[in-house]
């Protein structure tokens, strides 16, 4: 509503134009007048007056009918509109209330009635007004609020696709390379692709016959003791875990991301890997459960990437290093660490190691020199942070 309020006042009558003019100006009032309906619809239209004072009788169209079309169009605003008639019979006072009239004043107009009742109209004008511009608030809040929740939604689903994603890479990588190949958007990665790798196959020493004699319950702690004592060796070092299979438990390094010194970062990892296993055998040991721990190590080019079908994808790795690791680990007696002869050289200024000859290994057509990896050597450590694995975490 306007301030001052706006009145348009409509009467053929320019006395009683006149008359009521004067009386609402001296309120305080803006006014505008009309002579005619026709003419009322056209200022009512034009200036949306916030109050009408409308005279039922009148030339070219009357004050019912101008109150009617005022009233059912959709595209104005409330305008209170006050009739004004010299009829006293009761029906033309239903008639214009009918026609959508708010209030209604009879000739002569006894002027402390008028202001009282406009007064009283442009309350309810004001109360309508600030009613209607709080819907509009609410209106566009809940718009807002709409496209907060949208949004919202939006980012948790991103949220909830990232998650997935991070707990996908982690089966495979260690919690720093999957956080990086994350942040580094680098799907290309997953993709097939030649590298070369070293590769870590290990498994426990008569892990068979006692599935076959223990509880199942005392098999299924076995594992998760191993599991846990091996697998936070792996993420300490960077490794990739390929796949593991009830005891069996392979992973290679320099891929997905690059390593330095993968030889002596594997030799490192199967070092910490044995005294970890070897304090676990002992207490097994304790419980009456004859087992040992047995690691081969081997280093060539693979093919790697991500196979497998929707919902259920593994990143693997296909190569002869692969299968050479496997058959090295299923030569090695308890507590060994066999490894290739390159593998040997590789690591020579890191560990201690000695020559078992060369083995016939099946699905290789020669026979494969062969060596036991001792320990490593004074000064150096199984920790990832020692000094021939500097590079690599630079990297």
């Amino acid at each position: 509503m306007r301030t001052p309020p706006q009145i348009l006042i409509v009467d053929d009558n320019p006395q009683n134009l006149d008359i009521f003019q004067t009386r609402l100006a001296a309120q305080g009032y803006e006014i505008l007048t009309a002579s005619d309906g026709e003419e009322a619809l056209a200022v009512a239209r034009e200036k949306r007056p916030d109050l009408i004072l409308l005279d039922i009788m009148m030339p070219k169209l009357n004050g019912i009918e101008v109150c009617r079309r005022l009233k059912s169009d959709p595209s104005l605003p409330f305008m209170p509109i006050i009739m004004v008639t010299a009829k006293a019979d009761p029906k033309d006072v239903v008639a214009g209330l009918e026609a959508g009239a708010d209030e209604y004043l009879a000739k002569p107009v006894d002027q402390t009635a008028l202001v009282a009742r406009v007064k009283s109209m442009l309350r309810i004008k004001g109360l309508h007004d600030t009613g209607q511009e709080q819907a509009a608030r609410l209106e566009a809040q809940a718009v807002q609020l709409s496209e907060w929740n949208q949004k919202l939604e939006e980012k948790v689903a991103e949220q909830l696709h990232e998650l997935e994603r991070v707990g996908h890479l982690k089966r495979f990588f260690s919690p720093q390379v999957a956080d990086l190949i994350i942040s580094s958007d680098e799907q290309s990665l997953m993709e097939g692709h030649r590298q070369e790798i070293t590769a870590v196959f290990c498994d426990l020493r008569g892990f068979t016959a006692f599935s076959d004699t223990a509880e199942p319950e005392e098999v299924m702690n076995v594992l998760r003791e191993y599991h846990a004592a091996v697998g936070q060796l792996i993420f300490r070092f960077d490794a990739t875990l390929e796949h593991f299979a009830g005891d069996g438990l392979l992973a290679f390094l320099n891929d997905p991301l690059p390593c330095a010194d993968p030889a002596a970062r594997a030799t490192r990892m199967a070092v910490a890997m044995r005294e970890d296993v070897g304090a676990q055998i002992d207490q097994w040991r304790k419980r009456g459960h004859e087992l040992g721990f047995g690691i081969g190590i081997a280093l060539g080019y693979a093919t790697l990437g991500q196979i497998g079908f929707e919902g259920r994808f593994q990143y693997a790795a296909i190569g002869s290093s692969l299968n050479l690791a496997s058959r090295l680990c299923d030569q090695a007696e308890n507590g060994q660490i066999l490894v290739t002869q390159r593998i040997c050289a590789e690591i020579e200024d890191i560990a201690e190691s000695e020559p078992l000859g060369e083995l016939t290994l099946k699905g290789f057509l020669k026979p494969v020199p062969v060596f036991n990896v001792i320990g490593l050597k004074a000064g150096e450590s199984r920790s990832v942070e020692s000094k021939g694995n500097k590079a690599s975490n630079a990297k």
